[in-house]
């Protein structure tokens, strides 16, 4: 019996330090930055390791004399939704290197909402 009570204290000691470990990790992805673009560089978006945008850059020529906003719109659309899709891929790659291939219950499906 106490041998189990031992076993679950480890394990609380275990979830903690994991704890500690995420969020040293969110901490450290809102520093990385990735960057995407579209139109061969005319949009350019940054996004930090949490998936926040935090700059959209658009070429001047783009807004030029056809101020074509449809075009420009969808091309933002595309390197804002390419950058996001990096973000989340670093955040899967460092919950992964946390759990150490542990099985954690959940975890799996965690993972795929952050990858999607």
């Amino acid at each position: 019996m106490f041998e189990n009570l031992k076993n679950i204290g480890g394990l609380m000691k275990q979830a903690q330090e994991m704890g500690q470990k995420m969020q040293q990790i969110t901490e450290d992805l809102k520093d990385k930055r990735v960057e995407a673009n579209t139109g061969g560089g005319l949009v350019k978006v940054e996004v930090n390791g949490l998936g926040e945008v935090l700059n959209v850059e658009i070429d001047p020529s783009l807004v030029g004399e056809s101020g074509d906003r449809e075009m420009i719109e969808d091309l933002v659309v595309g390197a804002v939704n390419q950058a996001v899709a990096k973000s989340k891929q670093l955040h899967a790659e460092a919950m992964q290197e946390v759990t150490g291939g542990m099985n954690i219950p959940g975890l799996g499906d965690a993972m795929k909402g952050i990858q999607a």
